[in-house]
């Protein structure tokens, strides 16, 4: 017989927060990079994205999902994917320097 408390949760419990999304019913091209955007172009799109997650009644929790499954594309909860990558590499420095 399986453990319950080991079970994962409904899953709707654990995603309902994003039907309260600002980016909701926004284009996904917001938030994910079409192939080959570099420089100005990029930049302008993350920060219009941002603007959108700034004003999210649910951005931390979308920011924390992000960084828990090491999300690797798009902004989430007002982060870029360099933003995403430093944290979690800062994340895993400060586990390494406790465990040591």
């Amino acid at each position: 017989m399986a453990e319950l408390s080991r079970l994962p949760g409904p899953v709707m419990d654990l995603w309902e927060w994003q039907f309260e999304g600002a980016c909701r019913d926004l284009d996904d091209s917001m938030f994910f990079h079409p192939e080959g955007e570099r420089g100005a172009a990029r930049r302008r799109r993350i920060e219009a994205a941002k603007a959108v997650c700034n004003s999210c009644p649910v951005m931390m929790q979308c920011r924390e999902q992000a960084l828990a499954i090491r999300e690797p594309y798009g902004v989430w909860g007002g982060l870029s994917e360099e933003e995403r990558e430093a944290i979690i590499a800062q994340r895993r420095t400060a586990r390494l320097t406790v465990a040591g």
